[in-house]
């Protein structure tokens, strides 16, 4: 009797006559992969003074077409086919050819890839998607570590976030997502919430036990981020709950507004700081103050508001130099016309 996989020559008439042979064997199956096996017994040495070997073909079905084409060819009872689509259906036959040209084909098997196994990619496009749902899955089979970092650094969390997706923010910190977790760049998930504008997912953050005293790794907090952000609701709630307004950098010692004044000039979350007291006359580690970069960049209505809050235009630069000069120097003629309106004030 032959075994599974097995094929024989006929013993009638022409020795070298191929009978049908019996479907590949189908061994181990993964998502992108299928090994296949065939095997023959010790009569399957064509009997004849050539002492050539038998020639195998795994050929496999189109499956738009249906027509077969070759994927391996050669003398070797075994292969695996690899470059698999996931979770997919395949048709391969095996086609055995003698020294002398005569060949016979095996009934077709079929067989499907498994599913791709659930990794961070997944939980990361779930979570693009804001597809609760689908994040919820992932979670709960264990697979995949709920802090996995995306290749730019960002945890799920972090997107979740910086996205403004609130349900899936609650739902990954249920699941244990570190707030306190950072990117490369050492901002963690409530700055990117902070410089995107999303409020609620501030607030809840916060309610989660994350620090307004948390600093990335040029020594900037949230509110930096929330002043660069520039929504003006955010920063607002940030004074209310004590967010402090004048931490500095750890490059140039710069405070929000600072870098507000370096910036984007934006008046109105410049004015939300100054009220809640923020330094209008500090200075960083050159020496220069808000008014100053303020001037240097040109933010003619921020200039007239520092002005107006207290901001000292006679105060110069590590090098000795007054604003105005320095305005001039730059041809800023609009801020020039500012700064000496204010000197006869």
């Amino acid at each position: 009797m032959l075994q599974p996989g097995f094929c024989t020559f006929s013993h009638n008439c022409d020795q070298n006559t191929i009978l049908k042979p019996d479907p590949p064997v189908i061994g181990k199956v993964s998502h992108h992969s299928i090994e296949l096996y065939w095997d023959i017994n010790n009569n399957l040495k064509q009997k004849s003074s050539s002492n050539k070997w038998i020639k195998f073909t795994i050929e496999e079905e189109d499956i738009k077409t249906h027509v077969f084409g070759t994927i391996y060819s050669g003398y070797s009872r075994r292969h695996t086919v690899e470059g698999l689509e996931p979770s997919s259906p395949y048709r391969f036959r095996l086609k055995v050819t003698g020294y002398n040209g005569d060949y016979a084909y095996s009934p077709v098997v079929s067989v499907s890839t498994t599913r791709e196994p659930l990794s961070g990619q997944h939980l990361h496009r779930a979570v693009n998607m804001n597809d609760e749902h689908e994040v919820k899955n992932i979670l709960e089979t264990g697979h995949v570590k709920v802090d996995i970092p995306d290749k730019l650094g960002f945890t799920p969390l972090m997107v979740a976030a910086q996205k403004g997706f609130l349900r899936l923010v609650e739902l990954l910190t249920e699941h244990g997502a570190d707030i306190n977790q950072m990117n490369g760049s050492g901002k963690n998930s409530l700055m990117l919430a902070c410089f995107a504008g999303h409020l609620n997912i501030v607030q809840y953050l916060r309610g989660q036990g994350a620090s307004w005293e948390s600093r990335d790794k040029a020594g900037c907090t949230a509110m930096h981020w929330a002043a660069d952000g520039g929504h003006l609701k955010v920063v607002q709630w940030m004074i209310d709950d004590g967010c402090k307004i004048d931490s500095r950098d750890s490059h140039l010692e710069w405070t929000p507004l600072m870098r507000i004044a370096a910036v984007s000039g934006n008046v109105d979350i410049a004015r939300c700081l100054i009220a809640a007291g923020a330094g209008v006359n500090a200075k960083d580690t050159n020496g220069k103050t808000p008014l100053m970069v303020a001037v240097l960049n040109n933010h003619e209505s921020l200039v007239h508001l520092l002005l107006e809050n207290g901001a000292d235009r006679s105060i110069k630069n590590e090098f000795g130099i007054g604003m105005t000069e320095m305005a001039k120097a730059f041809n800023r003629e609009s801020v020039v016309a500012i700064l000496e309106g204010a000197k006869h004030l």
